[in-house]
């Protein structure tokens, strides 16, 4: 089985209007909701492979957030075609994991982790800043992810515990 675990990065500032969008950091709420979310996962003893992130700044911090909580020690991979891609560009990105991985973290932006939820598994819900997508596929590479073999196995984002 692979499990793939889609979060969208926390929330982020909209302060200074001159920042280029990429260059956007966490505002107070994200640097609360990142570590919090990092321990919801650290306390279901979640614990990937391989965590993939965009580069911008919101994603970047917020996938270094969650790994400092749940303990990884490996290097997070930046992959410049998160920000802004497309289904087609993310399915690429998930095939190309190495088959050693059984579970992987993706984090990325709306609307493309929307979308890729819902191509997955029909999940038409919207994912909120932090929220987290965890995905079982029935298969044992990932070359053969696929809506036919997916299972929806959780949803959780920081409000859904208030």
């Amino acid at each position: 089985m692979k499990k793939l675990y889609i979060i969208r990065h926390a929330k982020s500032s909209w302060s200074d209007e001159k920042l280029d969008d990429f260059e956007r950091p966490l505002n107070k709420r994200g640097k609360e909701n990142a570590p919090m979310m990092g321990e919801r996962l650290k306390e279901k003893g979640i614990m990937p492979d391989i965590i993939i992130s965009s580069p911008a700044k919101r994603a970047k911090t917020t996938a270094e957030i969650i790994s400092k909580e749940i303990g990884y020690k490996k290097k997070i991979l930046f992959d410049e075609n998160i920000y802004e891609a497309s289904i087609d560009e993310l399915r690429k990105i998930l095939i190309a994991i190495d088959d050693k991985n059984s579970a992987a973290f993706l984090v990325g932006h709306n609307p493309s982790l929307n979308d890729l939820a819902n191509y997955y598994v029909h999940h038409e819900e919207n994912i909120p800043t932090c929220g987290i997508i965890e995905i079982g596929f029935e298969c044992d590479t990932w070359s053969d992810i696929e809506p036919k073999n997916a299972k929806l196995l959780s949803f959780d984002y920081p409000k859904k515990s208030e």
